[in-house]
């Protein structure tokens, strides 16, 4: 007969010490500063995820720069979308994938002409958030120089927030970013023999 009034009191007490934990870390959580975050890992989903976080930034009136590396195609919805809103500046700095250049040479000239590009991002406080999307490729082959790009990190401006995005994310950009998620591949429908779809994966 008492058994649901006990449950109840039980969860509601449950729920008063789950509030009072999470009251006291947020009440602890008092600094500001730009942050620099790193979504990496084989699953989809990383630049995805990034550009929501410019469309978030986006309806807080920020200023936005996306800057993509590697990838050469200029038809994904997301750049359809985001190029139309005033407060973005978006670039494509790369040139499809390697297998598709099969030219080192001119992938490090491409990777090393677009980090000029997107450093000056970086050197701008007018812009609020700064995207280097598939940046840890180029890094990664030693085509941009990773001791350059964290010390162009480090001097950014103190209140701009930077994402860094692609798979295995170098040791050095994890240790030195506030955030990092890796992304996981459960399932993925394209190993089934599907195509990507608009909407969906473009």
């Amino acid at each position: 007969m008492n058994e649901t009034p006990n449950r109840e009191q039980r969860y509601r007490q449950r729920m008063q010490r789950k509030k009072e934990i999470i009251d006291a870390a947020i009440a602890k959580a008092d600094q500001e500063k730009g942050l620099l975050l790193i979504h990496t890992g084989n699953g989809k989903g990383k630049s995805s995820a990034a550009f929501g976080m410019v469309v978030r930034a986006l309806g807080h009136g920020m200023r936005v720069a996306v800057a993509q590396f590697i990838k050469g195609r200029s038809d994904t919805g997301e750049e359809a979308f985001l190029r139309q809103q005033p407060d973005v500046t978006w670039l494509v700095l790369g040139e499809g994938f390697t297998w598709d250049t099969q030219d080192l040479a001119h992938d490090i000239e491409t990777a090393q002409r677009g980090w000029s590009m997107a450093r000056g991002f970086l050197q701008d406080p007018s812009i609020d958030l700064v995207v280097l999307d598939e940046l840890t490729y180029p890094v990664s082959y030693g085509w941009i120089d990773l001791a350059f790009a964290l010390e162009d990190l480090k001097k950014r401006p103190a209140m701009q927030h930077v994402i860094i995005t692609g798979r295995n994310a170098p040791k050095a950009f994890c240790e030195a970013a506030d955030t990092v998620t890796e992304f996981c591949n459960v399932k993925h429908a394209f190993y089934s023999g599907i195509k990507a779809q608009r909407g969906i994966d473009l």
